[in-house]
């Protein structure tokens, strides 16, 4: 009489495997997706507010394109900064941390100035509705960028205190593409207005 193999427990139970990313890196990248998530629906609402009229049109301040350049250049000295940190290049390292900080902030004082630009132009925060998301996009992302510079300044903290190398990338990693993601989402909106105007 032939008689059929009882099959074990571990045979009929799949094995799971934990994802593979850090906490902290997939909480930043939930953070990412609700940033774009929030300015596919501001971009979507300009649209959709054009498309009805009473629209100003006016060209976007020349300080734009200078911060759009600021930012591609700190891309630059993020990821410079990123790779000094995997070879150990302490100084180099704070060198290019120190440089993205310049960078950011040059970039909000620019953005200041830009609005400045704007008003002389006679486009305000209140009144036209082209202005009012001018504003008001270029003001979150602006938002953002005084939240990445903070966080660059807590990763040079650490680099001074021998909290990031080779051994220990975790924190640069993540200030890396955060930073990356600011300045991706600055082209996203610089070149949406100059195509929206």
């Amino acid at each position: 009489m032939n008689t059929i193999p009882l099959s074990s427990p571990q045979d009929e139970v799949s094995t799971f495997r934990p994802l593979g990313m850090n906490p902290l890196k997939f909480a930043t990248w939930l953070f990412i997706v609700s940033i774009v998530m929030v300015f596919a629906s501001l971009t979507s609402a300009f649209i959709v507010r054009r498309s009805e009229g009473n629209w100003l049109e006016f060209d976007l301040p020349n300080l734009f394109w200078y911060n759009t350049i600021l930012l591609l250049v700190s891309s630059a000295t993020m990821h410079y900064s990123y790779l000094q940190a995997k070879k150990d290049n302490f100084k180099e390292l704070k060198i290019g941390i120190i440089a993205t900080v310049i960078l950011g902030i040059s970039f909000l004082v620019l953005q200041f100035y830009g609005w400045i630009a704007l008003v002389e132009s006679k486009v305000f925060l209140v009144g036209n509705p082209a202005g009012s998301f001018v504003y008001l996009l270029s003001g979150l992302h602006g938002a953002h960028i005084i939240a990445g510079v903070i966080f660059l300044l807590i990763v040079l903290k650490m680099v001074f205190y021998d909290q990031i190398h080779s051994k220990r990338m975790l924190w640069i990693e993540i200030c890396t593409t955060f930073w990356h993601f600011l300045d991706g989402l600055w082209l996203y909106l610089f070149f949406f207005l100059i195509l929206n105007r």
